[in-house]
């Protein structure tokens, strides 16, 4: 129970600073939220983010499935991943973007999130940058 209460903050809070980070950067064009959604996942996965965001995608699954949680944290490091990579596409850095959207995509796969599968906490914000 004490697990689930400490995943569910850490959950809660990841959500709250990934949103933040997205609404400036796809509704002010502000890239300097980037950094801050890439420290939210690395974060969340308990790594260090320079080094989370260095790996390449199937050394970041590993690295999840070493920490124990990839299972319950997946579905939201791939989002917020692959919006990320979405926001550096747009911001004009094709390379950085298609490793970002490469480690969403071996998360999806690795496990078992549909490519693409908004979170319900991300729900509200997918409305949100959508207008």
């Amino acid at each position: 129970m004490l697990q689930h209460d400490y995943i569910l903050e850490v959950v809660g809070k990841f959500v709250e600073s990934v949103a933040v980070a997205l609404l400036g950067i796809f509704k002010r064009n502000d890239f300097t939220h980037i950094g801050e959604a890439e420290k939210a996942v690395a974060e969340l996965l308990d790594l260090d983010p320079e080094t989370a965001m260095a790996l390449s995608p199937e050394s970041l699954v590993t690295m999840m499935r070493l920490s124990g949680v990839g299972d319950t944290v997946a579905a939201y490091a791939a989002y917020a991943l692959r919006k990320v990579g979405e926001a550096y596409e747009l911001e004009g850095d094709a390379e950085v973007g298609s490793l970002r959207i490469a480690q969403a995509r071996a998360i999806s796969e690795a496990f078992g999130v549909e490519e693409g599968e908004v979170p319900p906490e991300f729900a509200e914000l997918e409305r949100e940058l959508a207008r």
